[in-house]
């Protein structure tokens, strides 16, 4: 009990910064005593939770001991759908680059300055483009003689670059969906001298004009399309049976 005490009292003096030494003379219960005193708690929680990684070979699996859908779970298929989802908004550049792919929009509206010109004046060359394809609303434009054509036909080709580059629309299917005009925010006005040293208010109008374009049918679909319906009107006696029955007949010949 004299060799106890007098380890117990040297194991509290030297503290706990130091691992115990066992010697010829240590009992079991003065080892016991020494390896309490120097049990760190955080150690052991360290070492407890340790995350444990998978060996090379297991983590490697041949391709013919795939899992399949059904069978994986939670955590592997929510893995795999980003995997697939990260795949379809990619796509591979010519330069072998991995690029984001833009996403599809359905609509594009774009529209031109304020420039000075009447609404009504205006109004006029919407309704020549709207509901027409891209390429024949700017072709109208190009041979119109109206003084707004050449503003409207800059507008309307820019506006079918930004479509196909920044909405990744097909310029072949564009469509002036709608177009409209409207008054700009001031309308300028000056005096103008009238006779008996009166005047009056001249008012100069600025307007501009929207289009919106929209994803239709080419041009080829719409030919195709109205020589089929005008092929369909073509009624021959051959191709046709006429056997509907006589309604009210006479009761004898009326010559």
């Amino acid at each position: 009990m004299q060799a106890l005490g007098r380890g117990l009292r040297r194991a509290n003096h030297v503290g706990s910064h130091f691992p115990p030494r066992l010697g010829a003379s240590s009992s079991p219960i003065q080892w016991e005593c020494r390896r309490t005193a120097y049990f760190n708690p955080l150690q052991w929680i360290q070492e407890k939770f340790q995350p444990q990684f998978r060996k090379p070979q297991e983590a490697q699996k041949p391709q013919g001991e795939q899992l399949k859908p059904g069978q994986q779970n939670v955590f592997e298929a929510a893995q795999e759908n980003l995997e697939h989802e990260k795949k379809a908004r990619t796509v591979v550049t010519p330069e072998g680059l991995t690029v984001a792919k833009k996403k599809k929009a359905s609509e594009h509206k774009y529209s031109t300055a304020n420039f000075k010109i009447s609404h009504r004046k205006l109004n006029k060359l919407g309704r020549q483009i709207a509901g027409k394809p891209i390429d024949h609303a700017i072709m109208q434009m190009q041979f119109s003689e109206k003084r707004a054509s050449s503003r409207i036909k800059s507008m309307l080709a820019t506006a079918k670059v930004h479509a196909a580059n920044y909405k990744n629309m097909d310029s072949s299917k564009l469509v002036v969906a709608e177009a409209w005009v409207t008054k700009g925010p001031k309308q300028l006005k000056r005096l103008e001298p009238r006779g008996r040293g009166k005047y009056g208010i001249r008012v100069h109008p600025d307007s501009r004009m929207h289009v919106k374009l929209k994803e239709g049918k080419t041009f080829e679909q719409l030919q195709a399309e109205m020589r089929a319906r005008r092929l369909k009107r073509i009624v021959s006696a051959g191709l046709v049976r006429e056997d509907v029955p006589l309604r009210n007949p006479s009761a004898s010949w009326q010559w």
